[in-house]
């Protein structure tokens, strides 16, 4: 990763046909809160009908694919290519879907993403969509649903409304999904701060921002508080003037638990490495430190990050997170070698921030969570 340059996260939404992902695509477009949505809409067929019902919300951030399946007619360059027309900084985009088809396999599209040369983006999540109503039927005629779900980051068991038996379908989607959050939804309805920030600011922490945790969310109506899109997930906002130890921290992330879908800010390790702190982006298993130098006008050097999840006790995490707090005067020689297994392009915090030669390490699946759930040779 070059230094300095922003990164837009990839989101890849997939589900069978007629889940509701357009639905899902179009409640995020309409309740982004200023945040600038960039979608690659993959159609399975030659008229593009899920792109001409995105068109009017994105206008000329749109890359439609259609007559195909992205994972079976695109390729990671080809992907490259339209990434890189979506995240030119003349967009200004700060989040990018990508609507796999109905048909499409969502192995192969993380893949891509993972796979990607384009320094501007990182990996986002699967968020997996599934028609709670028809979720036996479905089940029945695809059976990969079940490693698709244990694949996914995210899985959002739509319209509820309309199912008999709600209640045991998501306790079925749960014993199905291997780690990852599942939140329930009608008509698409899931709040965007999941995904992305909703008011872009000039200082971000994370993807989603202390002002987006403390502000008030619109009322659903008659539905009242349950009625909430916030009420499908809990968030933990952690501030600390001490610095963190880096074995501590990374025992943390290990076993952070089922639901926890992302984690994202600024982790300081104090002599561990005085000169940069560690933006840190986790979402679902994914797993990656960027090294950056300490702002010259930084007032104080302080460990800021954002936990969101769905059914987490916010309060244990707090206290784990406040556990990793160290004010060892003298870094432990070898602490970092956890953290920086987990630095993408082999950035080097003795080298300033420079790249080593490979961008993405053959031996990446035995580094990293998320590439190794996708790994064929992974038992």
């Amino acid at each position: 990763m070059e230094t300095g340059v922003p990164q837009i996260p990839v989101v890849v939404l997939a589900g069978f046909l007629g889940s509701g992902k357009t639905t899902l695509l179009n409640h995020l477009l309409h309740h982004s809160g200023g945040t600038r949505i960039g979608a690659i809409v993959n159609d399975f067929g030659a008229i593009e009908i899920d792109a001409m019902a995105v068109a009017g919300a994105l206008g000329d951030s749109t890359v439609s694919l259609g007559n195909g399946c992205l994972c079976c007619a695109v390729d990671a360059g080809e992907l490259d290519h339209y990434l890189g027309r979506l995240t030119a900084p003349a967009t200004g985009i700060d989040v990018i879907v990508i609507e796999a088809s109905g048909l499409a396999e969502p192995q192969e599209l993380v893949r891509m993403v993972l796979a990607s040369e384009n320094p501007r983006v990182v990996y986002g999540g699967l968020v997996e969509v599934v028609d709670a109503a028809e979720f036996d039927d479905t089940r029945a005629r695809h059976p990969a649903i079940d490693r698709h779900l244990a694949l996914a980051d995210l899985v959002v068991v739509n319209k509820l409304d309309r199912a008999a038996d709600g209640e045991r379908v998501l306790g079925l989607v749960r014993s199905l999904v291997d780690g990852g959050a599942v939140v329930p939804a009608r008509h698409g309805r899931v709040d965007p701060e999941f995904l992305f920030d909703k008011r872009p600011s000039e200082e971000r922490i994370g993807q989603l921002s202390f002002d987006d945790l403390a502000a008030p969310h619109e009322d659903d109506g008659a539905e009242g508080h349950a009625g909430h899109l916030h009420a499908g997930y809990d968030s933990l906002a952690f501030v600390s003037a001490a610095p963190l130890d880096p074995r501590r921290l990374m025992g943390f992330l290990d076993s952070r638990p089922e639901g926890l879908y992302r984690i994202k800010g600024y982790v300081d390790f104090g002599p561990h490495d005085t000169r940069n702190r560690y933006l840190v982006h986790a979402v679902g298993r994914f797993l990656r430190f960027y090294p950056q130098p300490w702002p010259a006008v930084e007032p104080a050097r302080l460990t800021q990050l954002v936990l969101i999840g769905s059914g987490v006790d916010t309060e244990a995490l707090g206290k784990e997170l406040r556990a990793c707090e160290s004010d060892a005067p003298h870094a432990d020689e070898h602490g970092m070698w956890g953290v920086l297994r987990y630095v993408r392009d082999g950035e080097d915090p003795e080298a300033g921030g420079q790249d080593r030669e490979d961008p993405y390490p053959a031996d990446a699946y035995a580094e990293d969570p998320a590439a190794a759930a996708l790994d064929p040779e992974t038992p």
